[in-house]
This record gives C-alpha cells, structure tokens and sequence, in this order.
C-alpha cells in the first residue's frame, strides 16, 4: 500500500531546482553550505554535476561562484558573513521555514520572548534561533520543558515550532504551554508544513491497515523520522527508516502480507521504486495507491535564478 502523498515537497523541490539551475546558468563550481536537503543520494546526485557541499563558509574558498543556502535555512550571522566575503548568495530556504523566521522577528519587536518547539541541534532549528539575539529564544523540545519554563521578565511569551515536526507531539506541547501561560500568543497559521501534515495524515490512514510500513528516508531527515514514528504509534509491528533498498533487511518481513510504503520529503521517488523492484525480486507483489491528500504547491525559484545571466 503506497501512502499519497509521500516523496518530495515543493520547498524541496525548490532547493534541488536551485543548486541545478545554478549550476546550468553560473557552471560548475557552486557551492552549498550544509546538505541542500537531507538525502544521500540526492546530495549525491548534485555533487556529481559539480556542486561542493560544505558545512561551514569557512570551507568555502575566496571564488565568484554562487554560494547557496539550504532548505533549511541559515541563522542571521551566515549571510552576514557572506556579505564581508563578497559572496554571491542564492537563498534555498524554503519560504515556509522564512514564515517562521519572520514570525520570530515580529515577536521579538513586540518584546515577546519566543518558546521554539523543535529539536535541539537540527539546521532548521539553529537557523530559526539564529534570527534573534541570544536569550530571545528558548528551545522547548517535549512537555518536560514546558514545565521548567520559567516565565520571560517582560511576562510576554509566544511560541512557534520546527516545521517537520510530528503534530500530534506539537499539540500535545502547545497544550502544556497554553495551559501554563494562558496568555502566550501562537502562529496565525501553524508552523508544521503543509507537506509533513499530509504525509503523517497519510501514513495515519495506511498503518492500521498493514502488518509493517517501510519509510523511504534518512536518518537526519525530522519529517522522515517523524513518519518512522507515526506509523509506529498507530500500531505497525514493524516500522522502518531505509534509505536505500540494500538497507532492507528481509527477515523482518517474514510472514508480512500486506505492507505500507511512504517516503520523507527529501527522499526522490526513484528510492521508492528501488525498494520496490528489490519486493519483487523476491515476492509477488500488487500495489494499491492509497490517496490522503492532492499537493499542487509550488514555490518560485529565488530571484537570482530567474533571470539568466551574471548577478550585477
């Protein structure tokens, strides 16, 4: 049983369409500070046709050549650096994580501390902290936190989230806070993607049905590991993050008739069909599409990318 939607989101989309437009318009060399999403063999895939991916712009050499930011976006402190290197910087952050960033801003001009629910250490979560001055942002990562959060001087709080977070534990946080800062304010919209919502929605739909779910993604991907979880909560014996159908260890399908697949939103479609075609070597195999959602979102390419030609 094959959950829809599943695979690639636009912001996705947009990242990989950046670096591979970049590379079309400006040549090889471009370069990508941290993996433009998180996927091996994507990441993979672009380095073959000249990208260099780096972690910090420390690595990155004195050079004219496009510099571009993930999908999942940068603190404050990396464009501004750019800037006192003279980079050209091409921007592939996806406009819903840039939702949040600009939410965090508003808060803080409103003197609001902001309570960020997400997990400590992912991009996305540095690059959203790093859009406000130390000490305007404290990390909330389960209920345990809500209950040590002492309240801001200013008595202001609001609070937002990572967007690939799982949203039933989201909810679950969000009623601790409301329920200890009756006040606090939240997002006019939630901050939980359109994309990882209707993949956990769709894998909601499919576990109960099947004896085992294979999710098709990388063990740094939060939305995929959030699907790993979610199909497990809803009562898969066997739940599984793969990336690669070599990953795929048969014996824990023993005695499975019927099983689920999705796929996080940085995993491409191909790695489906890879664990797909590996089934049928060795089972005869009948897919049913399971259909939760129809995605038709579509984010333009940065600025830089739409016009050919040098930047000025």
């Amino acid at each position: 049983m094959l959950c829809a939607p599943r695979g690639f989101c636009a912001g996705v989309v947009r990242a990989i369409d950046a670096v591979e437009k970049s590379l079309e318009i400006y040549g090889a060399p471009v370069y990508v500070r941290h993996e433009i999403v998180h996927n091996k063999y994507v990441v993979e895939s672009l380095k073959t046709k000249g990208a260099i991916f780096v972690e910090e712009l420390g690595d990155v050499p004195e050079t004219s050549a496009p510099v571009i930011f993930s999908a999942h976006g940068v603190p404050k402190s990396v464009p501004e650096e750019a800037r006192g290197r003279n980079f050209f910087t091409i921007d592939a952050t996806c406009p819903l994580v840039t939702k949040v960033h600009r939410e965090a801003e508003i808060h803080w001009r409103r003197g609001r501390t902001l309570a960020f629910i997400g997990h400590a250490g992912h991009p996305e979560v540095v690059g959203t902290m790093g859009q406000l001055p130390e000490g305007a942002v404290i990390l909330v990562e389960n209920v345990e936190d809500v209950a040590r959060l002492i309240s801001p001087e200013s008595g202001k709080l609001a609070w937002a989230s990572q967007t690939t977070l799982s949203v039933d534990d989201t909810r679950e946080i969000v009623a601790a806070l409301v329920a200890r800062f009756p006040d606090i304010v939240g997002p006019h919209k939630d901050d939980i993607c359109y994309a990882t919502t209707n993949r956990q929605d769709a894998v909601k739909a499919v576990a109960p049905q099947v004896e085992a779910m294979i999710v098709v993604g990388a063990p740094n991907s939060s939305n995929s590991l959030r699907l790993r979880e979610v199909a497990e909560l809803a009562g898969c014996r066997v739940s599984l993050l793969l990336q690669r159908a070599s990953d795929l260890d048969f014996a824990l399908l023993n005695g499975v008739t019927r099983l689920g697949i999705t796929a996080g939103a940085s995993a491409p479609e191909v790695l489906v069909d890879e664990i797909i075609d590996a089934l049928r070597a060795r089972f005869d195999v009948t897919i049913e599409t399971v259909t939760n959602a129809v995605e038709n979102v579509h984010f333009p390419a940065p600025r830089e990318l739409r016009v050919r030609g040098q930047p000025s």
